[in-house]
């Protein structure tokens, strides 16, 4: 007996997961990877004080983490300048995008998105039956805002979610301009405006945290900047009616106690922020650097990566990631057409980006003769 049949909208879904993770490329193809630059992580980790606060914590990992994870509700409140009542904690921003879904979605309901923007939130999409529809980056390489805001106010669809800055490409938008397409949206469609890589943005991105609506939802994350990706915590913030909504259905247990201790020690130590951050901006510059040295055209990135126009396409740029991929250095690049002539490489460690940029240019020389 097979037991009892899957639902039918989970049926109907392919068996497929949104990325590959460089463990799993280690396992399938047998290649040690020299250098992690696809994850868009960060490789000068966390603070050592978050380091040292994990390690004195660790004994007590037999008792679960604050349900209401008090302490970093209120660390966030007073940094962001906003009531704690407007923040909700979960399993990083992915695990927030999985709880809107459901709080929102019914099956049939629309949801505006552009096309290649991130793949998880679409995964979490088609989980609730609801229907996506995608709208082109513009001719910047960046999500489109009239074009979301046209296909809005055309089909009326339930959600609408915009990055930014954006993942791949890492462009952005001004706060100015993210504000005035919020003032726009109609007021029964949520805006999703994830925010992911906002600490490596320049300052002019993110819109005032005063900036509420009822129908909007902010999303952030302790792993891109702070470099905890592996503890799996970010926050929303929204208006208090909003974000009570995720207490309805979120695992109140399920950000650990470890995560929160880690996400208020990083909190705190805002000097090795600043220095992180200084060390990505350089990282990034170097790739600019390396990538037009070789006749590519990398993009301009507001993030932790840069996205790298190979100036053909995709099949010149999958070989390029299949071929760095063999050489044991794990990138990613786009998957849709207009993007994909693009490969995708994140901000390393100086050691790494060096590697990574010698395997590249010994790759597009081979290729190019």
């Amino acid at each position: 007996m097979a037991g009892p049949d899957l639902s039918a909208i989970i049926a109907s879904l392919p068996a497929t997961v949104p990325f590959v993770g460089p463990e799993v490329i280690e396992r399938k193809t047998g290649i040690k990877l020299r250098a992690r630059l696809g994850a868009n992580e960060s490789p000068f980790g966390p603070s050592p004080k978050v380091i040292a606060a994990i390690a004195e914590a660790a004994p007590d990992v037999w008792t679960y983490g604050d349900s209401e994870n008090h302490e970093l509700k209120e660390a966030l409140a007073r940094h962001l300048g906003t009531p704690m009542e407007t923040i909700a904690i979960g399993e990083g921003i992915d695990g927030l995008l999985g709880l809107t879904c459901r709080l929102y979605l019914e099956p049939g309901d629309k949801v505006v998105t552009s096309l290649g923007a991130y793949p998880t939130f679409n995964y979490h999409v088609a989980a609730q039956g609801a229907e996506l529809v995608k709208i082109p980056y513009d001719e910047k390489d960046r999500e489109s805002l009239s074009g979301l805001l046209d296909t809005v106010l055309d089909v009326g669809p339930k959600i609408v979610y915009l990055a930014n800055p954006d993942n791949p490409m890492g462009t952005w938008w001004s706060a100015d301009e993210i504000t005035h397409f919020i003032d726009a949206i109609p007021a029964d469609t949520l805006i999703i405006l994830d925010e992911a890589y906002g600490e490596t943005a320049p300052a002019s991105t993110l819109p005032p945290m005063a900036l509420m609506r009822p129908n909007l939802l902010r999303y952030r994350t302790f792993s891109k900047a702070y470099g905890l990706a592996g503890m799996r915590i970010g926050y929303a913030i929204g208006t208090p009616h909003a974000i009570a909504g995720f207490d309805r259905i979120r695992n109140h247990f399920g950000v650990t106690k470890l995560s929160q201790i880690a996400a208020v020690t990083a909190l705190a130590d805002q000097d090795y922020l600043a220095q992180t951050l200084a060390a990505i901006a350089a990282g990034r510059d170097e790739i600019i650097t390396r990538a037009r040295g070789l006749g590519l055209k990398p993009i301009v990135s507001a993030t932790n990566f840069v996205a790298i126009d190979c100036d053909a396409d995709d099949t010149y740029a999958t070989m390029v990631l299949t071929e760095m991929q063999a050489r044991g250095v794990f990138i990613r690049k786009p998957a849709v057409p207009g993007l994909n002539r693009c490969i995708r490489m994140s901000v390393g460690t100086q050691k790494d980006i060096a590697l990574a940029c010698d395997v590249l240019e010994d790759i597009i020389r081979k290729i190019s003769r």
